[in-house]
C-alpha cells in the first residue's frame, strides 16, 4: 500500500516510466491511472492535465540535478574548474540515466504553447546557472563577456555529445567530452576578455528570468534585526566566534550573494539549532521562518 504522502512521486514516477517506453504523447492518462493504481479523482486532485504531470515530472528530477550539483560545492573552491567539470558530468549522467534527452526532444517537436514556454525557462535557467558559475571561475572582471560564454559553452557541449553519441563512438567518455568543451571554453574567454568582443549584455538576463534577488527594505530590516540579536545572546559562548562566522554568512548569502544558496543556508541553521545551546531559541526560530519565506517566494516567482 502507497502512502499518501508518497503517492503523488509514486505517480510521477510511473508515469516517467511509462514516457520512456510508449512516448508522452503515445501514453493516455488512462495508462498512467492503470500502471499507478489510482482513480482519475486521485489524478485529478494531483494534476489539472498530462502536460501538469510532466512539468512535474520535469521539475523534480530538474531539483535532483541542482542539489546533486550543489553538494559537489560542500566544502570546495568554487573557483576550482575541475569541481565545475564533476556538476557537468554529474548533470549529463544524470540526464542520460533518467532518459531526460529523449523526453525534451519529443516535447520540443511538438505544437504545444505551455510546454515549450517552459522548456524555454529551464534552458534560461541553465544559461544562468553557467553564468553565474563562469563569474566563480574566471572573476568579476570578465563578467562583461560570461553570458556569451555560457551560451557558447552550452551550445559546444551539446553538440559535442551529440556528435559523439551519433558516431557510437565508445573511446569517449562524458568525462572526456566535458573537460574537452571547457578547455576550449577556457580559452574562448580569456579570447573574448582580451579583444572586448561581446554580443549580448549579462543584464538581459533580469529581462529574460528576473533573478528575484533584490530584497526589500522590511525584509532586509528584520534580518538584521534576527541577526543582531542572535549575535548578542553569543556574548558568553565559548565558540562565539565560530557562530557569528555561522551568522554573518547566512546574512551575505541572503543580501550580498548573486543567488542564495538554500541547501547551505539551511546547514548552517542547522548547525547553530543543534549546537549553539545559549542562542535564543525564539529569535533562531524567527530567523528559520524569515529564510523559510524567502525561498519561498522566490519559488513563487519562478
Amino acid at each position: 500500500m502507497i502512502k499518501l504522502n508518497t503517492r503523488k512521486q509514486h505517480v510521477i514516477d510511473i508515469a516517467h516510466q511509462l514516457f520512456i517506453e510508449k512516448g508522452f504523447q503515445a501514453t493516455s492518462i488512462q495508462d498512467i491511472l492503470d500502471y499507478s493504481g489510482i482513480s482519475k479523482g486521485t489524478f485529478y486532485n494531483y494534476f489539472s492535465s498530462k502536460n501538469e504531470l510532466l512539468i512535474a515530472l520535469f521539475t523534480t528530477l530538474f531539483k535532483k540535478i541542482e542539489k546533486g550539483q550543489d553538494d559537489l560545492l560542500i566544502g570546495q573552491d568554487p573557483k576550482n574548474i575541475e569541481i565545475f567539470i564533476k556538476q557537468i558530468q554529474y548533470k549529463y549522467e544524470t540526464n542520460r540515466a533518467n532518459k531526460l534527452l529523449s523526453l525534451f526532444d519529443e516535447v520540443f517537436y511538438l505544437n504545444d504553447e505551455e510546454l515549450k514556454q517552459f522548456l524555454k525557462r529551464c534552458h534560461i535557467r541553465s544559461i544562468r546557472w553557467l553564468y553565474e558559475r563562469f563569474i566563480d571561475i574566471f572573476g568579476e572582471s570578465k563578467k562583461p563577456y560570461l553570458l556569451d560564454c555560457a551560451i557558447m559553452f552550452r551550445g559546444i557541449l551539446q553538440n559535442n555529445q551529440k556528435y559523439n553519441s551519433a558516431a557510437n563512438n565508445s573511446n569517449v567518455s562524458i568525462h572526456d567530452i566535458v573537460r574537452y568543451s571547457v578547455n576550449r571554453t577556457v580559452t574562448m574567454v580569456e579570447e573574448v576578455a582580451e579583444t572586448g568582443e561581446q554580443l549580448l549584455p549579462p543584464e538581459l538576463l533580469d529581462s529574460w528570468m528576473p533573478n528575484c534577488k533584490k530584497t526589500n527594505k522590511a525584509f532586509q530590516q528584520k534580518l538584521y534585526h534576527s541577526i543582531s540579536t542572535l549575535k548578542k545572546s553569543l556574548i558568553h559562548n565559548e565558540d562565539q566566534a565560530k557562530y557569528i562566522e555561522l551568522l554573518d554568512f547566512i546574512l551575505e548569502e541572503l543580501l550580498h550573494s548573486k543567488e542564495s544558496r538554500k541547501f547551505l543556508i539551511e546547514m548552517a541553521i542547522r548547525s547553530l539549532k543543534s549546537e549553539a545551546g545559549s542562542l535564543e531559541k525564539k529569535e533562531l526560530q524567527q530567523l528559520e521562518q524569515l529564510v523559510a519565506n524567502y525561498f519561498k517566494q522566490l519559488e513563487e516567482a519562478d
